[in-house]
């Protein structure tokens, strides 16, 4: 089996491909993709290899994933594509007149309000289940090593690490935050590029997960602890919320795109996006040299996929329409027939930018995984533990 992978230059026109015979890793940080293959290199498969890229990424890019945020897959295994969605619910007592009695309008982004169960940990120990190879706590180890001994901070890290630092100095000044300043600002301020940054904390939560499968985190001690931890800050996830948890695996969503299969997570995962675009570009003509009007024609199904998306995907259950229905070639022409020389404006509101990380994974037997993770927005909601370093996310400032 030959893994491959295009490298485009963003600031250039030139691209690179990267061939290999015995597995690939892709991500954005160098120290996770490193973790990856040596997992690989120990003889551990694509899942395995994922697992160990997905934990380091929460110590060595933390402004855009966290052991408390969610997780998606598409597993390649043994010519079977397979789909998981870890996004975690709601708490159950997380109710609109619940959160107006506290004095909001609508979900704040930040403290422990909007903190939803979180799924990474248990997709990993789900993934593990299902395919690994290696065992569990192995795969933990680079993430663990990192976590406390340090490393240094990456030229894009370093920057958005900074940005996201003055954004929460600015906004963050109850006393709930303090120990987010404490763990991601130690000296007072973000980690310069290049400077050390380290967190026994985190090394100490992985390993209790590492240990025991993910399930201290959901029913053991961290479990307690992040129950405890949200009653006193007036949250709403409880150890209840946590015990009752477990990833769904999902029937993969697909649309053909000019001859080739591109395949997602369903709802309520946002996947469908990028299919809803796909099928609306069907219907154009690109040329293989850069072009004007294509780009135009590209950037319009966008916009128009990203509106419907926002007005129609929500838990599968609600959702007003079917998927077939939104990826029909008659959706798909109709919004095409939309697009003309003019630039429309899109209804939706505008989307971050930052907020989760992916990584790919192959090995020699064709075992292949495409994998998100994500805090939904930089650092997630500004929650940590001290004892144990506990990043929870936020779900976002959905309207009530």
């Amino acid at each position: 089996m030959h893994s491959f992978v295009t490298l485009f230059n963003p600031h250039s026109s030139t691209r690179m491909t990267t061939y290999a015979t015995k597995g690939m890793v892709a991500t954005s940080q160098p120290l996770a993709a490193q973790a990856g293959l040596d997992i690989l290199k120990k003889g551990g498969n694509a899942v395995d290899a994922a697992i160990a890229t997905a934990a380091c990424l929460t110590v060595v890019e933390p402004t855009s994933n966290g052991i408390g945020g969610d997780a998606f897959a598409l597993v390649w295994m043994r010519d079977h594509l397979y789909g998981l969605n870890a996004s975690g619910p709601a708490p159950q007592s997380l109710s609109i007149p619940a959160v107006k009695e506290k004095g909001y309008k609508s979900i704040p982004e930040h403290g422990f309000i909007p903190v939803t169960v979180p799924g990474a940990p248990a997709a990993w120990a789900e993934l593990s289940d299902k395919f690994g190879k290696l065992d569990f706590h192995e795969l933990f180890t680079p993430a663990i090593s990192h976590a406390e001994n340090g490393y240094a901070l990456t030229p894009d890290l370093g920057r958005q690490w900074e940005k996201d630092f003055d954004k929460f100095e600015g906004l963050l000044s109850d006393e709930q935050f303090q120990p987010w300043f404490e763990t991601f600002a130690p000296s007072g301020k973000a980690p310069g590029i290049g400077e050390v940054w380290s967190s026994a904390d985190h090394a100490s939560t992985l390993r209790a997960i590492a240990e025991t499968k993910g399930a201290d985190f959901y029913k053991g001690d961290l479990a307690d602890q992040i129950d405890s931890f949200s009653r006193k800050c007036g949250g709403f996830i409880r150890k209840e919320d946590l015990q009752q948890f477990k990833p769904e695996w999902v029937e993969p969503i697909s649309v053909n795109y000019k001859g080739y299969d591109v395949w997602e997570i369903p709802p309520n995962g946002h996947g469908l996006i990028a299919l809803m675009e796909l099928n609306i570009t069907n219907y154009f003509q690109f040329e293989s040299t850069i072009n004007v009007d294509d780009y135009h024609r590209q950037i319009e199904a966008m916009k128009l996929a990203y509106s419907g998306g926002i007005n129609q995907i929500t838990d599968k259950m609600d959702m007003k329409h079917t998927i077939g229905t939104l990826l029909s070639q008659k959706c798909g022409e109709e919004r095409a027939k939309q697009i003309d020389e003019e630039a429309g404006i899109p209804k939706a509101s505008e989307l971050s930018q930052e907020g989760n990380v992916y990584l790919a994974t192959a090995d020699e037997d064709g075992n292949m995984v495409s994998f998100i993770q994500s805090n939904y927005d930089g650092f997630g909601s500004g929650n940590v533990y001290r004892e144990q370093v506990l990043h929870c996310r936020t779900e976002g400032a959905a309207s009530l």
